[in-house]
């Protein structure tokens, strides 16, 4: 064989081990978009290189293998729906300890699924391999949580908080742990609007799609606070 044939096979068979090797670096790197979705995007925006970042969602893999993951039982996943149904309506009266509450129950349910509750970006991370998508509201949750705790969240943030961790409660559930929407808050003269009033007329909760678990949250999913209008001067016939 002449020395232009060793070459000539020589260069060949590298060119097939680059092929092989791109072609596999493109699978993996398909499936870790896949897995993460926006989570892969965000890491690659953070480090230096792509290969850095993929080789920390691959380091995410691996830890997140070595948990031992539990599935809710029925009587588990219904005890924390109810829980959540519980907490939800007692927003109105209470915004700010609500929020805390919220955060509180999530963590119960992260930890009773088996997953770390320590450090909360160790959190994150193990939580990302299966939960990418609702992430980004377990992160937006969190942070109004910590401005709550300052003081520094009005009820609007509050509202959205809650909101946002619904979308990981959900997730971790499984199902639709709770109604889409509560019923809103009665006027203050509805309370006192005679024999036709009830306690129980509620207006009907209202379906949207928005509303409805997954990777983006409900706008608006809990009630609007309404100002009382002014009491009506008594007239005399």
């Amino acid at each position: 064989m002449s020395p232009t044939q060793i070459i000539v096979i020589v260069v060949a068979v590298l060119v097939v081990v680059a092929l092989a090797v791109a072609a596999r670096s493109l699978a993996r790197r398909r499936s870790l978009r896949n897995r993460f979705g926006p989570e892969y995007d965000r890491v690659v925006a953070e480090r230096n290189s792509r290969a850095d970042a993929e080789r920390e969602l691959r380091e995410r893999e691996r830890r997140h293998s070595e948990l031992a993951l539990t599935p809710l039982a029925p009587e588990a996943r219904a005890r924390y729906a109810a829980a959540w149904e519980e907490l939800q309506a007692r927003f109105i009266d209470s915004p700010a300890d609500t929020v805390g509450d919220a955060d509180e129950l999530v963590t119960r349910l992260i930890a009773e699924r088996g997953y770390p509750t320590g450090d909360f970006s160790d959190q994150i991370a193990h939580l990302s391999v299966e939960h990418a998508r609702t992430l980004t509201h377990y992160r937006d949750a969190h942070e109004i949580h910590l401005r709550n705790s300052r003081g520094e969240a009005d009820t609007e943030q509050l509202r959205q908080a809650v909101v946002h961790y619904r979308a990981l409660f959900a997730d971790l559930l499984g199902e639709e742990p709770v109604r889409p929407r509560l019923p809103e808050q009665r006027r203050p003269e509805e309370d006192h609007a005679g024999p036709h009033a009830s306690d129980g007329d509620h207006p009907e909760p209202r379906e949207s799609e928005e509303a409805r678990p997954g990777p983006r949250a409900p706008e608006a999913e809990l009630p609007d606070q309404r100002r009382p209008e002014p009491a009506r001067k008594a007239t005399n016939r």
